[in-house]
């Protein structure tokens, strides 16, 4: 929970501002909304998604598993785009608003005379932020899970302390809370005061205008994704059945629930104490009118990024919180949001290892060494200073990018969920679960679109990120086209077995590759008895290959032997490729025995469309693609298969 709570607790360092930054004195009102969207919308497709998805694919992997082929590769491919935007962007943002932190605290020790050196030295640090995080998955899991624990617990206490101080404060001054919503009534809402009392505007149209706002404030929605990708790190029971494990399911559902909970009280805490607490000139550059303020810079914003610290500090003019708020408890609770904001990209670094390791090689678009934990940790690290170094570490510039990550990612959730629930609908259990599960889906449709309309960088950010995965995925797929990736045979029966021993043991077999359906197998093995002259005591054995999922990379074929028209016939189904299956067979075979020879007959395919053909769809120029296949995967030439090719003048 802990390790989830790291990127979903953190937020609190910047969402309180960044709400009121975008919503104003409605900031609190639709961060309610919110809070009931996370309780009553994510929080229960997750809860699903857990029970559907405990290896830690998460919704990806549910879509993954609803559409196949290459249409559901491309999918898989842009939703870890944007599944790498979100936990890209958590890693940068928040080492962003770390260094935030960092650089305005009185102790700081170097001067930061204007935007222009704050920019600078934010950028180093939160580089350097970025090469500790790196350096601390380099030692493992265990020690990152562990450190978690002891970050988010103080975090919490000093949160709690910060918020509960302003909440007893707002008792205590009730005036404070009466302007903050008379300024809501009178529709006052980048101002502390109320100028003149009005009649108000309603409840009905509060409701609806924030109902309208609260997508600008989808950064609190953060952590759910992660909270499943990180399944196969929480504990079940010793007796759990791999296939359904009903103690990790049920830990996790625990997991999700709690950091639920806990995170609302204090998002809605947060949100009303800033609110009505802090001078409006000190969170937004907007008047009272709305207008931009002309010539105001961050630094004359003290509580940009930093809401709550700026509480601790005793900075609010009303005086501080509680006496023993001021610089030395102010100092503390920066340094303990300094370490979680660092610490939040842990769960998104987690997040990472964890889903790349398993699509990309295993669709065969990435390196074999993206299994290994460390090369992904240094290239993730690398990523991270690049978007540090375009986005200027500004938590503004980033954080619609955020929002969008998360957004889609939730939204998938609901889709894949909502998909799968009907596909299973049994019972009237089932039917209610899918029409509540269209209700989520359609709520949070509108908040991506909302989100997007609003702030259109982060779908160009998050595009950025799907073009590169899609166009590296592609380019290694290509490059590894021609390895073997071949994981063995399932011999569908007894007969079988036996046929496949006997055959490799001959002292010299032919193939013929055969398609089914079009003539009779004993035209076929006189034509090309013909046509290759092979004498009538070789051997012959027919190879019909049935084409599955073409996009897949690594496949186990079944294979069956049998006898057809008095000749032997090796049926292979599952195949993702023709080529890869043929070469398997001859080079299995060469293995025990004398290597076979596979006998073709002339293709037309030209070097494009069979290129193109064996890429896509498993087909294309196959005698060629064999041929460099067998060369490629057997060093040794006289252990490797011989093809030949011919063909009627």
């Amino acid at each position: 929970m802990c390790l989830t709570g790291v990127d979903y607790f953190s937020t609190l360092g910047y969402q309180p501002s960044i709400a009121y930054e975008s919503a104003g004195l409605l900031a609190p009102f639709a961060t309610i909304i919110l809070v009931l969207v996370t309780l009553l919308g994510a929080l229960p497709v997750y809860w699903y998604v857990s029970g559907r998805s405990h290896t830690g694919q998460g919704s990806i992997g549910m879509l993954a598993r609803l559409v196949s082929g290459w249409p559901g590769k491309i999918l898989v491919l842009v939703l870890l785009g944007f599944a790498a935007t979100d936990f890209v962007i958590t890693k940068t943002l928040s080492a962003a608003d770390a260094s935030v932190h960092l650089i305005t605290n009185p102790h700081w020790p170097l001067s930061v005379p204007d935007d222009d050196e704050q920019t600078r030295q934010a950028i180093y640090v939160t580089c350097f932020l970025l090469i500790l995080l790196g350096a601390s998955f380099m030692r493992g899991f265990r020690e990152v899970i562990g450190l978690a624990v002891v970050i988010v617990f103080v975090y919490l206490v000093l949160s709690a302390i910060v918020i509960g101080a302003g909440v007893l404060y707002l008792i205590e001054h009730p005036h404070q809370f009466r302007a903050l919503l008379d300024n809501v009534n009178a529709g006052n809402w980048f101002i502390k005061e109320a100028e003149r009392p009005l009649d108000g505007t309603g409840l009905l149209t509060i409701f609806a205008i924030c109902v309208i706002i609260f997508p600008k404030l989808a950064l609190g929605l953060s952590g759910f994704e992660t909270g499943v990708a990180v399944m196969p790190l929480v504990k079940g029971h010793e007796k759990d059945d791999p296939l359904e494990p009903k103690g990790r399911i049920a830990n996790t559902r625990k997991l999700l629930i709690t950091a639920a909970a806990v995170m609302s009280v204090y998002l809605i805490g947060s949100s009303f104490v800033v609110a009505a607490l802090i001078p409006p000139e000190h969170l937004t550059k907007v008047d009272a009118s709305g207008q931009v303020r002309p010539g105001v810079t961050d630094k004359d914003m003290k509580a940009k990024d930093r809401a709550l610290a700026y509480l601790a500090h005793g900075e609010n003019t009303e005086g501080k919180l509680l006496p023993f708020f001021g610089e030395w408890f102010g100092t503390v609770y920066d340094l303990s949001t300094v370490v979680i904001l660092w610490f939040a990209g842990a769960s998104a670094m987690a997040g990472l290892l964890n889903l790349v390791p398993q699509y990309l090689p295993k669709y065969g678009m990435a390196p074999e060494w993206a299994r290994a934990t460390r090369p992904l940790v240094l290239l993730f690290t690398v990523i991270n200073f690049v978007v540090t170094i375009i986005f200027k570490a500004s938590v503004e510039a980033q954080g619609a990018a955020y929002a969008t990550g998360v957004l889609v990612l939730i939204t998938s959730a609901c889709v894949a969920s909502l998909i799968d629930v009907w596909h299973r609908r049994e019972g009237r259990w089932y039917s209610r679960l899918s029409w509540s599960f269209l209700g989520i889906t359609v709520v949070f449709i509108y908040t991506t679109i909302a989100n997007v309309y609003e702030k259109p960088d982060g779908l160009k950010i998050a595009t950025f990120f799907i073009l590169t995965i899609l166009i590296t995925s592609f380019w290694s797929r290509y490059v590894r086209s021609r390895e073997l990736r071949f994981a063995g045979f399932k011999l569908l029966d007894p007969e079988t077995r036996l046929m496949w021993d006997t055959i490799r043991h001959l002292e010299l077999t032919v193939l013929v590759p055969h398609r089914p359906g079009r003539r009779s197998l004993a035209n076929k093995e006189a034509q090309i008895r013909r046509e290759h002259r092979i004498p009538r005591d070789l051997f012959i054995v027919f190879v019909e290959v049935q084409l599955t999922d073409a996009s897949e990379f690594v496949n186990e074929p079944a294979m069956r032997i049998f006898q057809e028209e008095g000749r032997y016939v090796m049926k292979i189904t599952g195949a993702a490729s023709i080529a890869h299956t043929l070469a398997a067979v001859a080079l299995e075979m060469a293995k025990v025995g004398r290597p076979p020879e596979i006998h073709f007959g002339w293709t037309d395919d030209t070097p494009v469309s069979g290129t193109l053909g064996f890429l896509l769809f498993g087909e294309g120029n196959v005698p060629w693609l064999v041929r460099e296949l067998i060369r490629r995967a057997e060093p040794d030439e006289t252990r490797r298969p011989l093809i030949i090719i011919a063909g009627s003048a």
